[in-house]
Protein backbone atom coordinates (compact mmCIF):
# COMPACT_ATOMS: atom_id res chain seq x y z
CA UNK A 1 0.00 0.00 0.00
CA UNK A 2 1.24 3.48 -0.81
CA UNK A 3 2.43 5.00 2.51
CA UNK A 4 0.90 8.39 1.58
CA UNK A 5 -2.60 6.93 1.63
CA UNK A 6 -4.58 6.44 4.83
CA UNK A 7 -5.64 2.97 6.04
CA UNK A 8 -9.13 3.45 4.63
CA UNK A 9 -7.75 4.04 1.16
CA UNK A 10 -9.00 7.63 0.92
CA UNK A 11 -6.75 9.55 -1.44
CA UNK A 12 -5.36 12.86 -0.23
CA UNK A 13 -4.88 11.81 3.41
CA UNK A 14 -1.42 10.87 4.67
CA UNK A 15 -0.95 8.74 7.80
CA UNK A 16 0.03 11.89 9.67
CA UNK A 17 -3.17 13.64 8.57
CA UNK A 18 -5.22 10.59 9.52
CA UNK A 19 -3.90 10.56 13.08
CA UNK A 20 -4.25 14.32 13.39
CA UNK A 21 -7.86 13.89 12.33
CA UNK A 22 -8.32 11.18 14.96
CA UNK A 23 -6.82 13.40 17.64
CA UNK A 24 -9.02 16.30 16.64
CA UNK A 25 -12.11 14.11 16.56
CA UNK A 26 -11.29 12.81 20.04
CA UNK A 27 -11.06 16.33 21.41
CA UNK A 28 -14.28 17.37 19.74
CA UNK A 29 -16.08 14.37 21.18
CA UNK A 30 -15.48 15.71 24.67
CA UNK A 31 -17.23 19.02 24.01
CA UNK A 32 -19.89 20.00 21.45
CA UNK A 33 -19.56 22.82 18.98
CA UNK A 34 -21.26 25.82 20.54
CA UNK A 35 -23.85 27.59 18.41
CA UNK A 36 -26.18 30.56 18.79
CA UNK A 37 -29.09 28.15 19.15
CA UNK A 38 -27.41 26.23 21.99
CA UNK A 39 -26.52 29.43 23.83
CA UNK A 40 -30.03 30.81 23.50
CA UNK A 41 -31.66 27.62 24.71
CA UNK A 42 -29.28 27.46 27.68
CA UNK A 43 -30.57 30.77 28.99
CA UNK A 44 -34.29 30.40 28.32
CA UNK A 45 -36.13 30.22 31.66
CA UNK A 46 -37.92 27.13 30.35
CA UNK A 47 -37.83 25.01 27.26
CA UNK A 48 -40.18 27.00 25.10
CA UNK A 49 -42.39 25.57 22.41
CA UNK A 50 -41.09 27.24 19.21
CA UNK A 51 -44.69 27.44 18.00
CA UNK A 52 -45.78 29.38 21.07
CA UNK A 53 -44.90 32.90 22.04
CA UNK A 54 -42.47 35.38 20.49
CA UNK A 55 -38.88 34.22 19.94
CA UNK A 56 -36.50 37.15 19.54
CA UNK A 57 -33.59 35.65 21.47
CA UNK A 58 -31.45 33.76 18.92
CA UNK A 59 -30.78 36.26 16.11
CA UNK A 60 -32.91 34.22 13.74
CA UNK A 61 -34.56 35.68 10.66
CA UNK A 62 -38.32 35.13 10.90
CA UNK A 63 -38.66 35.70 7.15
CA UNK A 64 -37.15 32.27 6.54
CA UNK A 65 -35.64 31.20 3.19
CA UNK A 66 -36.49 33.23 0.11
CA UNK A 67 -39.12 31.99 -2.31
CA UNK A 68 -36.38 31.02 -4.76
CA UNK A 69 -34.59 29.03 -2.05
CA UNK A 70 -37.78 27.24 -1.06
CA UNK A 71 -38.47 26.29 -4.67
CA UNK A 72 -34.89 25.04 -5.07
CA UNK A 73 -35.35 22.81 -2.01
CA UNK A 74 -38.56 21.36 -3.42
CA UNK A 75 -36.94 20.74 -6.78
CA UNK A 76 -33.93 18.90 -5.37
CA UNK A 77 -35.85 16.55 -3.03
CA UNK A 78 -36.11 13.74 -5.64
CA UNK A 79 -32.30 13.60 -5.64
CA UNK A 80 -32.18 13.16 -1.87
CA UNK A 81 -30.83 9.64 -2.24
CA UNK A 82 -27.58 10.90 -3.75
CA UNK A 83 -24.54 12.55 -2.17
CA UNK A 84 -24.07 15.04 -5.01
CA UNK A 85 -20.55 16.17 -4.08
CA UNK A 86 -20.47 18.15 -7.31
CA UNK A 87 -23.06 20.50 -5.83
CA UNK A 88 -20.58 21.54 -3.13
CA UNK A 89 -17.98 22.40 -5.72
CA UNK A 90 -20.58 24.25 -7.78
CA UNK A 91 -21.69 26.34 -4.78
CA UNK A 92 -18.10 27.25 -3.91
CA UNK A 93 -17.43 28.20 -7.52
CA UNK A 94 -20.61 30.29 -7.68
CA UNK A 95 -19.68 32.25 -4.56
CA UNK A 96 -16.06 32.62 -5.71
CA UNK A 97 -17.15 33.99 -9.09
CA UNK A 98 -19.52 36.50 -7.51
CA UNK A 99 -16.83 37.72 -5.09
CA UNK A 100 -13.85 37.55 -7.46
CA UNK A 101 -12.12 34.81 -5.49
CA UNK A 102 -10.28 31.65 -6.43
CA UNK A 103 -12.59 28.64 -5.85
CA UNK A 104 -9.93 26.88 -3.79
CA UNK A 105 -10.16 29.70 -1.23
CA UNK A 106 -13.82 28.86 -0.47
CA UNK A 107 -14.76 25.88 1.69
CA UNK A 108 -18.48 25.12 2.28
CA UNK A 109 -19.70 23.92 5.67
CA UNK A 110 -23.06 23.25 7.30
CA UNK A 111 -23.21 26.80 8.67
CA UNK A 112 -20.32 28.87 10.00
CA UNK A 113 -20.16 27.37 13.51
CA UNK A 114 -18.01 24.44 12.38
CA UNK A 115 -15.26 26.45 10.65
CA UNK A 116 -15.26 28.93 13.56
CA UNK A 117 -14.67 26.08 15.99
CA UNK A 118 -12.09 24.37 13.77
CA UNK A 119 -10.13 27.58 13.17
CA UNK A 120 -9.69 28.10 16.91
CA UNK A 121 -8.64 24.46 17.33
CA UNK A 122 -6.17 24.67 14.45
CA UNK A 123 -4.42 27.91 15.38
CA UNK A 124 -4.51 28.11 19.19
CA UNK A 125 -3.00 26.04 21.96
CA UNK A 126 -1.70 26.55 25.50
CA UNK A 127 0.89 28.98 24.14
CA UNK A 128 -1.26 30.63 21.45
CA UNK A 129 -4.15 32.65 22.86
CA UNK A 130 -7.57 33.55 21.59
CA UNK A 131 -8.22 37.30 21.78
CA UNK A 132 -11.87 38.33 21.67
CA UNK A 133 -14.03 41.41 22.27
CA UNK A 134 -16.16 41.70 25.41
CA UNK A 135 -19.07 41.48 25.09
CA UNK A 136 -18.73 39.26 22.06
CA UNK A 137 -19.93 35.97 20.62
CA UNK A 138 -18.98 33.21 23.05
CA UNK A 139 -18.48 30.27 20.68
CA UNK A 140 -14.74 30.90 20.03
CA UNK A 141 -14.10 30.79 23.79
CA UNK A 142 -15.85 27.45 23.98
CA UNK A 143 -13.60 26.10 21.23
CA UNK A 144 -10.57 27.36 23.16
CA UNK A 145 -11.51 25.07 26.06
CA UNK A 146 -10.75 22.16 23.72
CA UNK A 147 -7.40 23.48 22.52
CA UNK A 148 -6.44 24.58 26.04
CA UNK A 149 -5.72 28.10 24.82
CA UNK A 150 -5.67 31.18 27.05
CA UNK A 151 -8.66 33.43 26.37
CA UNK A 152 -8.13 37.19 26.58
CA UNK A 153 -11.31 39.27 26.63
CA UNK A 154 -10.86 42.92 25.64
CA UNK A 155 -13.66 45.42 26.39
CA UNK A 156 -15.31 47.10 23.44
CA UNK A 157 -14.13 50.63 22.70
CA UNK A 158 -16.52 53.43 23.66
CA UNK A 159 -19.20 51.06 25.04
CA UNK A 160 -21.74 53.88 25.51
CA UNK A 161 -21.17 55.09 21.96
CA UNK A 162 -19.81 53.19 18.98
CA UNK A 163 -19.22 49.94 20.91
CA UNK A 164 -16.72 48.72 18.32
CA UNK A 165 -13.77 46.38 18.70
CA UNK A 166 -10.81 48.03 20.44
CA UNK A 167 -8.35 46.85 17.82
CA UNK A 168 -5.22 48.43 19.29
CA UNK A 169 -5.97 46.95 22.71
CA UNK A 170 -6.60 43.55 21.14
CA UNK A 171 -3.27 43.74 19.30
CA UNK A 172 -1.51 44.79 22.50
CA UNK A 173 -2.88 41.65 24.12
CA UNK A 174 -1.56 39.49 21.26
CA UNK A 175 2.11 39.21 22.15
CA UNK A 176 2.35 35.71 20.65
CA UNK A 177 0.74 34.08 17.59
CA UNK A 178 -2.79 32.82 18.02
CA UNK A 179 -6.26 33.88 16.86
CA UNK A 180 -7.82 37.34 17.02
CA UNK A 181 -11.57 37.04 16.58
CA UNK A 182 -13.44 39.98 15.06
CA UNK A 183 -17.20 39.66 14.64
CA UNK A 184 -18.35 42.42 12.29
CA UNK A 185 -21.11 43.48 12.84
CA UNK A 186 -20.61 42.35 16.40
CA UNK A 187 -22.83 39.86 18.17
CA UNK A 188 -24.44 40.90 20.56
CA UNK A 189 -24.23 44.67 20.02
CA UNK A 190 -24.96 44.76 16.27
CA UNK A 191 -22.30 47.45 15.91
CA UNK A 192 -19.68 47.70 13.18
CA UNK A 193 -15.94 48.16 13.54
CA UNK A 194 -14.50 50.70 11.08
CA UNK A 195 -12.73 49.18 8.10
CA UNK A 196 -9.63 51.27 8.85
CA UNK A 197 -9.36 49.53 12.23
CA UNK A 198 -9.65 46.08 10.66
CA UNK A 199 -7.02 47.02 8.08
CA UNK A 200 -4.79 48.12 10.96
CA UNK A 201 -5.28 44.73 12.63
CA UNK A 202 -4.33 42.89 9.44
CA UNK A 203 -1.22 45.03 9.01
CA UNK A 204 -0.02 44.93 12.63
CA UNK A 205 -1.02 41.53 14.01
CA UNK A 206 1.89 39.44 15.36
CA UNK A 207 3.56 37.18 12.81
CA UNK A 208 1.60 33.97 12.18
CA UNK A 209 -1.47 35.27 14.03
CA UNK A 210 -4.75 34.42 12.31
CA UNK A 211 -7.45 37.05 12.10
CA UNK A 212 -10.76 35.23 12.19
CA UNK A 213 -13.29 37.71 10.81
CA UNK A 214 -16.85 36.55 11.36
CA UNK A 215 -19.16 38.20 8.84
CA UNK A 216 -22.32 36.33 9.80
CA UNK A 217 -24.25 39.61 9.88
CA UNK A 218 -22.38 41.53 7.17
CA UNK A 219 -25.28 41.47 4.67
CA UNK A 220 -27.40 43.47 7.12
CA UNK A 221 -25.18 46.55 6.92
CA UNK A 222 -23.29 48.68 4.41
CA UNK A 223 -19.87 48.15 6.01
CA UNK A 224 -16.97 47.13 3.71
CA UNK A 225 -16.37 43.41 3.45
CA UNK A 226 -13.14 41.65 4.41
CA UNK A 227 -12.78 39.26 1.48
CA UNK A 228 -10.15 41.55 -0.09
CA UNK A 229 -7.71 40.39 2.60
CA UNK A 230 -8.09 36.84 1.34
CA UNK A 231 -7.42 37.96 -2.23
CA UNK A 232 -4.26 39.66 -0.96
CA UNK A 233 -3.07 36.44 0.69
CA UNK A 234 -3.21 37.72 4.27
CA UNK A 235 -3.42 35.57 7.40
CA UNK A 236 -7.19 36.00 7.45
CA UNK A 237 -10.07 33.55 7.50
CA UNK A 238 -13.49 35.07 6.82
CA UNK A 239 -16.68 33.30 7.90
CA UNK A 240 -19.95 33.66 6.03
CA UNK A 241 -23.31 32.07 6.78
CA UNK A 242 -26.75 31.76 5.22
CA UNK A 243 -28.36 31.69 8.69
CA UNK A 244 -29.01 35.41 9.12
CA UNK A 245 -30.15 37.61 6.24
CA UNK A 246 -30.80 34.58 4.02
CA UNK A 247 -33.06 33.03 6.68
CA UNK A 248 -31.53 29.54 6.62
CA UNK A 249 -30.56 29.03 10.28
CA UNK A 250 -32.38 25.71 10.42
CA UNK A 251 -31.08 24.55 7.04
CA UNK A 252 -27.36 25.11 7.75
CA UNK A 253 -24.97 26.42 5.13
CA UNK A 254 -21.93 28.64 5.29
CA UNK A 255 -18.35 29.19 4.12
CA UNK A 256 -14.84 29.54 5.43
CA UNK A 257 -12.89 31.79 3.07
CA UNK A 258 -9.11 31.96 3.22
CA UNK A 259 -5.82 30.98 1.64
CA UNK A 260 -5.89 27.31 0.65
CA UNK A 261 -3.00 26.49 3.00
CA UNK A 262 -4.94 27.95 5.94
CA UNK A 263 -8.15 26.13 5.03
CA UNK A 264 -6.21 22.88 4.76
CA UNK A 265 -5.41 23.12 8.47
CA UNK A 266 -9.13 22.88 9.30
CA UNK A 267 -9.60 19.55 7.52
CA UNK A 268 -8.26 17.24 10.27
CA UNK A 269 -10.94 18.46 12.67
CA UNK A 270 -13.98 17.72 10.51
CA UNK A 271 -16.16 19.01 7.71
CA UNK A 272 -15.28 16.22 5.28
CA UNK A 273 -18.75 14.76 4.87
CA UNK A 274 -21.21 15.45 2.09
CA UNK A 275 -23.41 18.45 2.85
CA UNK A 276 -27.23 18.35 2.64
CA UNK A 277 -28.27 18.86 -0.95
CA UNK A 278 -31.32 20.85 0.14
CA UNK A 279 -29.03 23.39 1.83
CA UNK A 280 -26.70 23.51 -1.17
CA UNK A 281 -29.59 24.12 -3.55
CA UNK A 282 -31.17 26.80 -1.34
CA UNK A 283 -27.83 28.56 -0.86
CA UNK A 284 -27.10 28.78 -4.57
CA UNK A 285 -30.60 30.06 -5.29
CA UNK A 286 -30.10 32.72 -2.62
CA UNK A 287 -26.70 33.78 -3.96
CA UNK A 288 -27.89 34.33 -7.51
CA UNK A 289 -30.96 36.32 -6.43
CA UNK A 290 -29.57 39.77 -7.15
CA UNK A 291 -32.24 41.70 -5.24
CA UNK A 292 -32.53 39.54 -2.13
CA UNK A 293 -29.84 41.15 0.03
CA UNK A 294 -30.88 44.75 -0.51
CA UNK A 295 -34.59 43.98 -0.11
CA UNK A 296 -34.16 42.12 3.14
CA UNK A 297 -31.63 44.59 4.51
CA UNK A 298 -34.26 47.30 4.10
CA UNK A 299 -37.03 45.25 5.70
CA UNK A 300 -34.95 44.38 8.76
CA UNK A 301 -33.35 47.82 8.91
CA UNK A 302 -36.70 49.60 8.89
CA UNK A 303 -38.04 47.43 11.73
CA UNK A 304 -34.83 47.92 13.73
CA UNK A 305 -34.90 51.70 13.23
CA UNK A 306 -38.55 51.94 14.33
CA UNK A 307 -37.92 50.00 17.54
CA UNK A 308 -34.68 51.75 18.43
CA UNK A 309 -36.50 55.08 18.03
CA UNK A 310 -39.37 53.89 20.21
CA UNK A 311 -37.01 52.73 22.96
CA UNK A 312 -35.08 56.00 22.83
CA UNK A 313 -38.30 58.00 23.05
CA UNK A 314 -39.13 56.07 26.20
CA UNK A 315 -35.78 56.84 27.77
CA UNK A 316 -33.87 53.60 27.10
CA UNK A 317 -30.35 53.44 25.70
CA UNK A 318 -29.46 50.92 23.00
CA UNK A 319 -26.33 50.14 21.03
CA UNK A 320 -26.23 51.80 17.57
CA UNK A 321 -26.87 48.54 15.78
CA UNK A 322 -26.54 47.97 12.04
CA UNK A 323 -27.55 44.33 12.34
CA UNK A 324 -30.58 42.27 13.34
CA UNK A 325 -29.89 42.56 17.06
CA UNK A 326 -29.05 45.23 19.60
CA UNK A 327 -28.27 45.57 23.28
CA UNK A 328 -30.87 47.31 25.44
CA UNK A 329 -29.98 48.81 28.82
CA UNK A 330 -32.88 48.04 31.17
CA UNK A 331 -31.16 49.71 34.17
CA UNK A 332 -31.81 46.72 36.41
CA UNK A 333 -30.52 43.14 36.40
CA UNK A 334 -31.05 41.95 32.87
CA UNK A 335 -31.79 38.40 33.97
CA UNK A 336 -34.83 39.65 35.89
CA UNK A 337 -36.24 41.36 32.82
CA UNK A 338 -35.50 38.34 30.68
CA UNK A 339 -37.41 36.09 33.11
CA UNK A 340 -40.32 38.53 33.38
CA UNK A 341 -40.63 38.74 29.61
CA UNK A 342 -40.54 34.95 29.33
CA UNK A 343 -43.45 34.76 31.75
CA UNK A 344 -45.39 36.63 29.06
CA UNK A 345 -44.11 34.22 26.38
CA UNK A 346 -41.75 36.85 24.94
CA UNK A 347 -38.28 35.31 24.77
CA UNK A 348 -35.40 37.77 24.72
CA UNK A 349 -31.78 37.47 25.76
CA UNK A 350 -29.16 36.74 26.55
CA UNK A 351 -27.04 38.40 29.26
CA UNK A 352 -23.31 39.08 29.01
CA UNK A 353 -21.49 39.32 32.37
CA UNK A 354 -19.62 42.45 31.25
CA UNK A 355 -22.95 44.28 30.78
CA UNK A 356 -25.28 42.80 33.45
CA UNK A 357 -28.04 45.40 33.03
CA UNK A 358 -28.34 44.91 29.29
CA UNK A 359 -30.30 42.33 27.29
CA UNK A 360 -29.96 41.41 23.65
CA UNK A 361 -33.01 41.87 21.46
CA UNK A 362 -33.32 40.20 18.05
CA UNK A 363 -35.24 42.13 15.40
CA UNK A 364 -38.42 40.21 14.63
CA UNK A 365 -41.40 40.86 12.40
CA UNK A 366 -43.50 44.01 12.88
CA UNK A 367 -46.11 41.98 14.78
CA UNK A 368 -43.48 40.34 16.96
CA UNK A 369 -41.90 43.67 17.82
CA UNK A 370 -45.30 45.17 18.62
CA UNK A 371 -45.85 42.33 21.08
CA UNK A 372 -42.37 42.94 22.50
CA UNK A 373 -43.07 46.65 23.04
CA UNK A 374 -46.37 45.91 24.82
CA UNK A 375 -44.86 43.29 27.12
CA UNK A 376 -41.74 45.37 27.76
CA UNK A 377 -43.85 48.35 28.82
CA UNK A 378 -45.75 46.15 31.28
CA UNK A 379 -42.60 44.53 32.67
CA UNK A 380 -40.73 47.78 33.15
CA UNK A 381 -43.69 49.35 34.96
CA UNK A 382 -43.61 46.64 37.61
CA UNK A 383 -41.08 45.02 39.92
CA UNK A 384 -38.91 42.21 38.58
CA UNK A 385 -36.97 41.65 41.81
CA UNK A 386 -36.24 38.02 42.49
CA UNK A 387 -36.90 36.78 38.97
CA UNK A 388 -33.78 35.00 37.73
CA UNK A 389 -33.08 33.08 34.53
CA UNK A 390 -30.85 30.00 34.62
CA UNK A 391 -27.07 30.55 34.51
CA UNK A 392 -24.78 29.69 31.62
CA UNK A 393 -23.84 26.02 31.18
CA UNK A 394 -21.56 25.09 34.07
CA UNK A 395 -18.41 24.38 32.04
CA UNK A 396 -18.65 27.72 30.24
CA UNK A 397 -19.45 29.67 33.40
CA UNK A 398 -16.43 28.20 35.20
CA UNK A 399 -13.93 28.80 32.41
CA UNK A 400 -11.13 31.08 33.77
CA UNK A 401 -11.06 33.74 31.06
CA UNK A 402 -8.66 36.69 31.22
CA UNK A 403 -10.26 40.14 31.20
CA UNK A 404 -8.58 43.39 30.21
CA UNK A 405 -10.06 46.47 31.89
Amino acid sequence: MNPSVDPGGCSGFSRRTFFRFAAGASALASMPILTEARLSMAERPKFADPNKGIHIDANENPLGPSEAARQAIANIIPKGGRYEFNMQEDLAETFAKIEGLSPDSVLPFAGSSEPLHYTVLAFTDKNKPLVIADPGYEAPMWAATVSGAPVIKVPLADPKGAASHDIKAMLAASSTPGVIYICNPNNPTGTCTPQADIEYAVAHAPKDTILLIDEAYIHLCDAPRSLAFVKEGKNVIVLRTFSKLYGMAGIRMGFAVGRPDLLAKLAPFGGQNSLPITALAAAKASLIDADLVSARRKIIGDIRTENLAWLKSNGYACTPSESNCFMLDVRRPGKEVMAAMAAKDIYIGRIWPAWPTQVRITVGTPDEMAAFRKAFTEVMSSSTAGLVAPPLPRKLAERPFTHLS
